[in-house]
């Protein structure tokens, strides 16, 4: 039975493979893996699913390992094992408010600050470890807009680059997280398939960066 590895579509795909070559495991391309959700290739099942998806299907032992970010991770805990910091897909979970607003640090922030986000769990936390109360809003488009209309003091959003806030007039105010590509692993796999699945995961730490 071949080791299964579910690997995100979008901005960690191409981190994913390029591990894979490294590693000396797999030479697949994205052009390669197209529209298929899933391709078997020596001695490996790739599964390729939803970046939110991924905890889940290791979670549930539909993949025996899953690459994934870390901000997947602040949001769906899971019963998985973290295994590696594969060390690419970097990028921060950062609050931000509109470039004219008076908030600045912590000591200028309103008594209940309103914060839009689409990672509420970890939002939550990084309030909580603060002391400061917060009124989170999810949302699960683009968050920018929320405090321009009017419904949030705040954004608690993913940046690689700041082009998204400078493009929206937004400045960071405060780092909430910061997360990169980690390899999971199903907790039962590692028991039961102990070998195979070890092997993999040694080559894969080894081609991490």
């Amino acid at each position: 039975m071949k080791v299964s590895l579910a690997i995100p579509t979008g901005v960690l795909l191409e981190g994913s493979l390029s591990l894979l070559e490294r590693a000396g495991v797999s030479r697949v391309t994205a052009a390669q893996l197209g529209r298929r959700l899933f391709l078997e290739r020596d001695g490996l099942r790739l599964v390729l699913v939803r970046p939110a998806d991924v905890a889940a299907y290791v979670d549930h032992g539909a993949a025996d390992l899953g690459v994934v970010g870390k901000d997947q991770l602040w949001e769906n805990p899971g019963d998985h094992y973290e295994l590696v910091d594969l060390g690419f897909g970097a990028c921060r979970l950062i609050l931000a408010v509109p470039e004219t607003s008076p908030i600045a640090g912590p000591e200028t922030w309103p008594p209940l600050l309103r914060v839009a986000t689409k990672y509420p769990v970890a939002t939550a936390e990084f309030f909580r470890r603060s002391g400061h109360a917060v009124d989170i809003v999810r949302l699960h488009g683009a968050v920018e807009l929320a405090p321009q209309v009017g419904l949030a003091d705040a954004i608690a959003d993913l940046t690689a680059t700041g082009a998204t806030l400078r493009e929206n007039h937004l400045r960071v105010v405060a780092e909430v997280g910061s997360s990169t590509a980690r390899l999971i692993a199903n907790q039962a796999s590692l028991k039961t398939r102990s070998g195979e699945v070890q092997a993999l995961v040694t080559k894969l730490r080894s081609a991490a960066r």
